[in-house]
């Protein structure tokens, strides 16, 4: 992805220091949506008040910077600004991701829909020397950076626009840190190392507990997620694999964490061709998901997914459920419109527990 940096270089008046960088990059993208499982027609059992049909929108600015010491330590932090609106709401990651698990989804600041959400989000410094990076702050996540959670290559890290739910994401019904564009993030701290093909990440963040007495003091333990993804490469190839340990957070009745999982992958590119597939599992889902995408002429890209999540049977506070359970598949189209800018489309059908969805979507996405 062919990306224009503004950079500015300013002196640092600090012993062994030796220049600062500041870079401003970022991108847009707007287009149409659709999605059957929006309503508003007040006489249908399904309503709920959206239309079938909307814009859906980013803007983000992201700012970079860095320094350097004499010695070759390098320090540097990133922040993010950024509006988005998706079903004529104004929305942020307030919880650190798109996978956070909420235990109050009518909690609307929690789930992060607010109407003043054009502030940077958490800021995360990090430390670098040689092949050693550490991180803290709004954190990646161990399991986040893991190679082919994600589709492979496309402008959403999704289908479409805006990556119309990420259902081709293996890992389902679980929590996991990930850095937050409009959000404060894990706040946590992380270490990432890489030597040749390979590359480790350890990640650790904890929520702040949630004190429920306030004469005796005694609250609630927030939760903390250790987490640790491991990935070779070689060549066009790679494989991959991550774990987290979860405590305190979401369990079922039976004492299991909801948000332990595990993570496995392995892709490769053949030039026009490439292909990927993925697994994951927790305590309540086993999932897995297969991928391939083929190169259109010089200038397009069409990659396609199908996903099947088997989903177990579970109890929280007494009340009975059942993890994700079904199957979705996408398809996702892209056109290179040069200078950095790029048509998308794309289409998603899913089946999970017997609930029939369909989406499409189409727009532009430009990077700066």
């Amino acid at each position: 992805m062919k990306k224009v940096l503004f950079a500015t270089t300013a002196l640092i008046a600090l012993g062994s220091m030796a220049a600062a960088d500041v870079r401003l990059s970022g991108y847009g993208r707007f287009g149409l949506d659709y999605n059957d499982a929006n309503n508003d027609n007040v006489g249908d059992e399904d309503y709920n008040g959206i239309s079938s049909t909307n814009i859906t929108s980013r803007l983000r600015l992201q700012v970079d910077m860095s320094a350097e010491t004499d010695g070759g330590v390098g320090f540097n932090a990133r922040v993010r600004m950024q509006a988005e609106s998706r079903d004529n709401q104004n929305l942020s990651n307030g919880v650190g991701g798109p996978f956070e698990l909420l235990t109050d989804p009518t909690d609307l600041e929690a789930v992060g829909l607010r109407e003043d959400d054009n502030g940077f989000n958490g800021a995360r410094f990090g430390v670098t020397y040689g092949g050693l990076a550490v991180n803290v702050g709004n954190i990646i996540g161990a399991v986040e950076n893991a190679p082919g959670l994600y589709t492979t290559g496309t402008r959403s890290a999704g289908t479409g626009i805006d990556g119309m739910g990420f259902y081709s994401v293996a890992i389902k019904d679980a929590g996991f840190d990930a850095y937050s564009s409009d959000g404060q993030g894990a706040n946590g701290v992380e270490a990432l190392y890489t030597m040749g093909g390979f590359t480790g990440h350890i990640s650790y963040s904890k929520i702040n507990d949630l004190e429920v007495n306030t004469v005796t003091n005694i609250g609630i333990p927030g939760e903390e997620r250790t987490a640790i993804m491991l990935t070779y490469s070689f060549g066009d190839y790679y494989v991959t694999g991550a774990y987290q340990d979860s405590n305190n957070g979401p369990m079922t009745d039976a004492g299991d964490d909801i948000n332990d999982l595990y993570f496995l992958a392995a892709g490769g590119d053949w030039g026009q061709f490439g292909a990927k597939i993925a697994y994951g599992s927790n305590d309540t889902s086993d999932s897995w998901t297969l991928e391939g995408n083929m190169d259109i002429g010089a200038a397009s890209n069409i990659l396609v997914w199908y996903n099947d999540a088997d989903g177990s049977a579970f109890a929280i506070d007494g009340v009975d459920g059942v993890g994700t359970d079904g199957n979705a598949f996408g398809i996702n189209y892209e056109y290179d419109l040069g200078g950095g800018a790029t048509f998308v489309a794309g289409y998603v059908n899913s089946d999970y527990n017997d609930v029939d969805q369909d989406q499409f979507q189409a727009g532009v996405y430009f990077s700066f």
